[in-house]
């Protein structure tokens, strides 16, 4: 399996039918950043945005939360996530790689309350849980599922 190049920019995404998180991450410094929660369910208005941030930030490969329950079954929402994750492959020529997202959502909720941050919105919680998600794929990037393209 071949990774990002060593200084590589990736775009991570938590993904729901009703917003989508979104982080960006640099595989030389090894730091995910929330950028911004997306507040639509209209997947023309969606791709549109990523689109443009694929303009702008030039991203290598996109890391995409894949969601399980407790006990490791598979939760069901995965499904959409796997074709959110086709449709970017597809879309944009890049690889994609599924990460276990299992607790992101309440990750980023701790981490905010340990910030002492307020939560503005659903999508400050969002952008904040794919940066959880796209730093775990940093702190080990050989841990996680590739999607085949």
């Amino acid at each position: 399996m071949t990774q990002p190049e060593p200084s590589s920019t990736l775009l991570g995404f938590d993904f729901g039918e009703k917003r989508i998180g979104i982080a960006v991450g640099e595989t030389l410094t090894g730091i995910a950043h929330p950028l911004m929660g997306l507040d639509s369910e209209a997947n023309d208005r969606r791709f549109a945005l990523i689109e443009k941030l694929v303009l702008d930030w030039k991203p290598q490969a996109f890391v995409v939360g894949r969601p399980r329950h407790a006990d490791g079954g598979e939760h069901p929402i995965a499904k959409l996530a796997e074709k959110f994750g086709r449709r970017l492959a597809g879309r944009f020529n890049l690889p994609v790689t599924f990460v276990d997202e299992t607790l992101s959502s309440a990750e980023a909720e701790a981490q905010m309350r340990e910030q002492h941050a307020r939560i503005r919105a659903k999508q400050d919680v969002d952008a904040l849980a794919a940066a959880v998600i796209l730093q775990s794929y940093l702190d080990d990037p050989n841990a996680h599922e590739r999607l085949a393209t």
